[in-house]
């Protein structure tokens, strides 16, 4: 080497030297991570299902592991004895419904006719009697007749006025109609016999258990022929849509995460690589030693956060192991 060089090098060195040093530390544009790797599980969701009346189990179409749709029948009650109830509610609802209608169409020209011509009767029978009174009483003055002939005339007279006094009344309430109170009545009866009827309409519908989302049949716990109580489990079945990841971040890693960030999820023995986008981050910490932390205990604390799978299919399952590798994290400074 010329003595040219050698000086060149010599300039050069502490360059090097300083250039090193600030990309260690940090000084220059600091350091850049590639990527964050996360430990988690597939989460385990499932949901315990019965009916909410009781009865005897008619029917059970699905086996454990059978994969059904939302809606899908998965078992029924014998409906027999709901069916009979739900027909003598509706039935209560058609005569209560005829009372209240009865009630406010008022009394039938028929019947209102009859009132009437009772009424006219006893008209005519006041108007005789009052002509034989009068009569009586001018004979009496003069001794023509007796004073017995003439009490009786009298009474007779009396009677017929009452008479008169009855009919007026049963006519005019005939005219009337009901009470303001009896009406009330039959529409507070023609309510409470359609809450039965609505109560009956629901109990039959129980019978009849739905999936409440599409998943997997994972525990068969009765057979048909079982007799149940309300809310005895009869299905177990595990929810795979939408497919969550339960993972765990340290403590000095949060801050390098936000929702939405895009993610890769791997599991042993599969060769696929799913994305999901992470949903939530919890703002409490899984686990805390001590209300007062140092540093280091600081670095053992964990937050959960929860990553929708978006391409999932039957290679994940429920509770496995997974990878979660955050492609693109904040970055850190050291």
């Amino acid at each position: 080497m010329n003595r040219r060089a050698v000086i060149a090098v010599l300039a050069l060195a502490p360059l090097g030297a300083v250039a090193g040093a600030t990309y260690h530390y940090g000084w220059w544009g600091g350091r850049h991570d590639t990527g964050l790797t996360l430990s988690g599980n597939v989460d385990i969701r499932q949901v315990d299902l019965g009916f909410r009346v009781d009865g005897r189990i008619a029917e059970i179409p699905f086996d454990e592991g059978a994969h059904v749709s939302a809606g899908d029948i998965l078992a029924r009650l014998d409906a027999a004895p709901y069916e009979a109830s739900a027909a003598a509610a509706r039935a209560q609802v058609t005569v209560a419904q005829t009372e209240l209608d009865k009630q406010r169409n008022g009394n039938r020209a028929q019947d209102i006719a009859q009132a009437q011509a009772r009424l006219d009767q006893e008209q005519a029978t006041l108007a005789r009697t009052r002509t034989d009174f009068d009569r009586y009483a001018a004979l009496v003055r003069t001794g023509a007749v007796s004073r017995a002939g003439y009490d009786q005339a009298r009474e007779s007279f009396q009677t017929a006025q009452g008479r008169v006094a009855a009919a007026a009344q049963a006519l005019s309430l005939q005219q009337e109609g009901a009470r303001r109170e009896d009406i009330d009545t039959a529409a507070a009866q023609l309510a409470l016999a359609g809450a039965q009827n609505d109560k009956a309409a629901t109990d039959l519908a129980d019978t009849v258990l739905n999936a409440p989302n599409a998943g997997t049949i994972l525990t068969r716990a009765r057979e048909p022929g079982a007799t149940v109580q309300s809310g005895d489990i009869v299905l177990t079945l595990t929810i795979d849509r939408p497919m969550r990841v339960r993972a765990y971040i340290d403590e000095p890693e949060l801050h390098r995460i936000t929702p939405g960030m895009p993610v890769l999820v791997t599991t042993d023995g599969n060769a696929r690589t799913y994305h999901g986008t992470i949903g939530f981050i919890s703002p409490t910490a899984e686990f805390t030693p001590k209300t007062v932390q140092t540093t280091a205990l600081r670095a053992t604390l964990v937050y959960r956060l929860r990553i929708i799978i978006e391409d999932p299919d039957d290679g994940l399952r429920q509770g496995a192991p997974v990878s979660v590798v955050v492609p693109d994290p904040r970055s850190t400074v050291n």
